[in-house]
Formats: C-alpha cells, sequence, structure tokens
C-alpha cells in the first residue's frame, strides 16, 4: 500500500505511490521463470497476468502462465480500449488488461506485467512513468540452447525467435534497466528485479502513473 513518509520540513510528506513495473525481453530468456520466483518471495506485488487466444501448452496454468481468452472475447476487449497493450506475435494475440491494473493502482499496490519488447513500447506511450525492465540473456547461443530444451519449437519457429532477438536486443536503449539472466542463476537476476524496484521506492521524484 502507498506510505506516507515524514520528511524534516515541517508540513512536508513524501509519498511513495505505486509503480507499474514492465517486465520485458526476448522469448525463452526467462520471464516466467522470474515472474515464478517473485511470486513466491514477494507475495506484496500485484501481478497482471497476460491474456492470449494462442492454445494452452500442456504444462500451462489459466489465469497463472497466461490468461487464455477466445479470439471473440479478445476482440470485444480491443474495441472497447480496455487492453494496456496489444501484439499478434507468431499468429496469436496478446494483451494486458487494464482494469486489473486500475484496481491496484488504487489500492496502492506495485504491479508487474510480463509483455514481449513489442509491447512494452506500446505501454511507454501510454504509461512513460511505468519502470521498463529489460530481461536478456548472457548470449545468443545460450537463448537458442533454452528455446531447443523447450521441445515446443520448429526449427523454421527456432530460426524467426532468434532472428527476433536479434532485433529486440537492440531494443534496450529503450529500457529503463537491464538484467541479465544467467543459466540457473533465477533467484540472483530476480533479486536484481527487487533491488530496482526498492531503489525505484526511495526515489525523492516519485513516478505517477496514471491510465
Amino acid at each position: 500500500m502507498s506510505e506516507k513518509l515524514p520528511d524534516n520540513n515541517a508540513g512536508t510528506e513524501l509519498v511513495k505511490r505505486p509503480l507499474l513495473i514492465v517486465l520485458s525481453g526476448p522469448s525463452g530468456v526467462g520471464k516466467d521463470a522470474i515472474l515464478h520466483y517473485l511470486k513466491k518471495s514477494s507475495p506484496s506485488f500485484h501481478f497482471v497476468t497476460t491474456m492470449t487466444t494462442r492454445p494452452r501448452r500442456h504444462n500451462e496454468k489459466d489465469n497463472i502462465d497466461y490468461h487464455f481468452v477466445s479470439q471473440d472475447e479478445f476482440e470485444k476487449l480491443l474495441k472497447n480500449n480496455e487492453l494496456l497493450e496489444s501484439a499478434n506475435v507468431y499468429g496469436n494475440w496478446y494483451g494486458v488488461p487494464k482494469g486489473p491494473i486500475r484496481q491496484a493502482l488504487k489500492q496502492g499496490d506495485d504491479i508487474i506485467v510480463k509483455v514481449d519488447v513489442q509491447g512494452a513500447a506500446t505501454i511507454k506511450k501510454l504509461a512513460s512513468e511505468a519502470v521498463f525492465i529489460f530481461l536478456m540473456p548472457p548470449s545468443i547461443d545460450e537463448l537458442s540452447a533454452r528455446l531447443k530444451q523447450r521441445y515446443t519449437e520448429s526449427t523454421e519457429s527456432l530460426a524467426l525467435r532468434l532472428q527476433a532477438c536479434e532485433h529486440e536486443m537492440k531494443q534496450i536503449s529503450n529500457f529503463d534497466y537491464v538484467v541479465v539472466n544467467h543459466h540457473n542463476q533465477i533467484e540472483s537476476a530476480a533479486n536484481e528485479v527487487k533491488a530496482i524496484i526498492a531503489a525505484e521506492k526511495c526515489r525523492v521524484q516519485q513516478r505517477e502513473i496514471t491510465l
């Protein structure tokens, strides 16, 4: 919740406003693993689940990994301008609903959303005061190995994702922070994300999110 800390100057207060944290990066870099760790270690954060029209994979759970919706339901939200961002990625639609974010901000909760790089660019146009964190792999070769281990990519799909990754890595300058997710070091990367959030909460000039 929002906190007010007394200042040395009489009659003044430092208001800690809720943050909107946007976690992004290439496909396969470990965004889901970071979120899973944060959910366990930092239950005070409000996590907004991305909606998607793509089919659910066998190891995924609705409203946890993604909120899986029909094409019609997604298009209705899009028409009513109820998505913070939306994008068609590899033939499937993804989007972040505005409703849960508005509610969390009203309650004073810090919000974390996970989107692709294209989605982060869209959010930045609508909510420039959000905190944008880019999660990157140590190398393209390691990212390729991670994608292969998922056994969900065809040779053609893998080539497209790696090509997209090279383009996305060039967008780092549009972000506020970068965190490298090394192999088997999820805890370290997640703690860096938490350290960034802690530092942001100590800013003299607090970010103010309006939607």
